[in-house]
């Protein structure tokens, strides 16, 4: 069984930092990308940060860019996203996601069920 299990959320204040974790089982890591998406209340999923586990290559949203990093940990089947300097607008479900291959903007095959960030003012 596919399993993505979303952790490290919560509540933290404007400018600082929580670590995101996302934990895969059920598939050949090593051949997925990992991303991780985010959707705040009316408005639509945008993503965040993608790594592919065959090369190590990464990519970053705009919004992202500067203060997020993502990172693998392969033998553990794991991905992190470090959030630093966290803003309100940060506030949203994080989702991660795997997709056959290479980084991807779409077409994920799998997914986990979010956690929640909230940075307040």
């Amino acid at each position: 069984e596919v399993q993505l299990v979303e952790s490290g959320g919560g509540l933290v204040q404007a400018g600082g930092s929580l670590r995101l974790s996302c934990a895969a089982s059920g598939f050949t890591f090593d051949d997925y990308a990992i991303g991780w998406f985010r959707q705040a209340p009316g408005k639509e999923r945008e993503g965040v940060s993608c790594i592919s586990n065959s090369d190590g290559r990464t990519a970053y949203g705009a919004s992202a860019k500067g203060r997020f990093t993502i990172s693998s940990d392969n033998a553990k089947n794991t991905v992190y996203l470090q959030m630093n300097s966290l803003k309100p607008e940060d506030t949203a479900v994080y989702y991660c996601a795997a997709v056959h291959g290479a980084c991807a903007p779409d077409f994920y095959d799998y997914w986990g069920q979010g956690t929640q960030v909230t940075v307040s003012s």
